[in-house]
């Protein structure tokens, strides 16, 4: 025996499938036009570059993604089951093609786009006047480490890591270059300086991100990975590991601490003092 819907609980289901869709677009439109659980604000005039070409891409698919999800709704309404028999469509060649088309000249056009951004933050090599540091990650904390008042980093060695002696990245402290280094585990910042920073790692592939600075990059075993930002805004921001790098890779966290250039003299003659009752070293004295 055939058993047919009548048209009104044919119809009933789609509809409201239909209206149910239709609240899901009008809430995802609705929260990133409110920019509900948004970025936090950039600091750094790169990161602004870089959100503006995230509206760009936002709104764009934004808008493909309401007239895709319309045609959803229309389609499953208008072809609902109406207790007819089912009959075989190949489709449109035309329209695939068309469709195809767009979407291929919609994806190399955004990226052309941000072609200009994406250039500008792969080519942050290590500036001509910037403020030397280094950032060490190790499973699972970051180390930053600055070369004092006589602007070169003290070698180092694998075999002199000694965690217990607070000699985190194995550097010789025998070293002359070496006697003026100084090692945190905050990175801290003149506000509105260049600082050019060598990333390195000390076991397996670590990233560095920064959020308000719109700076991610891996730190990768064997290289130095040099590259350089400019904080905008006094603040202290946290860093965070972006690369799965371990059962406790949660806890690779430190603060950048982004300050006036007085109270980061103040910060770096407190850390300077500190290393120099650590190493057993006289701290040297801030050239003129």
């Amino acid at each position: 025996m055939e058993n047919r819907q009548s048209g009104g609980a044919s119809f009933l289901g789609p509809a409201l499938f239909a209206v149910v869709l239709l609240g899901l677009i009008g809430s995802t439109v609705y929260i990133f036009a409110r920019r509900i659980w948004w970025f936090p604000e950039p600091v750094t005039a790169l990161g602004a570059s870089i959100d503006r070409q995230f509206d760009y891409t936002l709104i764009i698919t934004g808008i493909v993604f309401v007239l895709a999800q319309l045609g959803l709704a229309y389609t499953i309404l208008r072809y609902r089951d109406r207790g007819g028999r089912a009959h075989y469509s190949h489709g449109h060649t035309g329209l695939e093609v068309i469709w195809i088309a767009l979407t291929a000249i919609l994806f190399v056009g955004l990226g052309i786009a941000a072609e200009a951004a994406w250039r500008d933050y792969h080519s942050l090599g290590p500036a001509a006047e910037g403020m030397p540091v280094e950032i060490w990650g190790k499973q699972f904390k970051w180390y930053f480490r600055y070369p004092g008042p006589d602007g070169q980093f003290g070698r180092t060695a694998p075999e002199l890591v000694n965690d217990l002696a607070g000699n985190y990245m194995g550097v010789d402290f025998d070293d002359p270059a070496a006697k003026d280094d100084i090692i945190t585990a905050t990175l801290a910042v003149p506000v509105n300086q260049r600082v050019n920073v060598t990333l390195r790692t000390l076991d397996v592939t670590h990233s560095f991100f920064v959020r308000e600075l719109r700076f991610k990059q891996d730190a990768v075993p064997g290289l130095l990975i040099r590259m350089n930002f400019t904080a905008e805004k006094a603040g202290t921001y946290e860093v965070v590991c972006a690369e799965l790098c371990g059962l406790g890779h949660h806890q690779m966290r430190a603060d950048l601490m982004v300050v006036p250039p007085d109270d980061f003299e103040k910060w770096l003659g407190e850390q300077a003092a500190y290393m120099a009752a650590l190493t057993g070293a006289e701290p040297e004295p801030e050239s003129e």
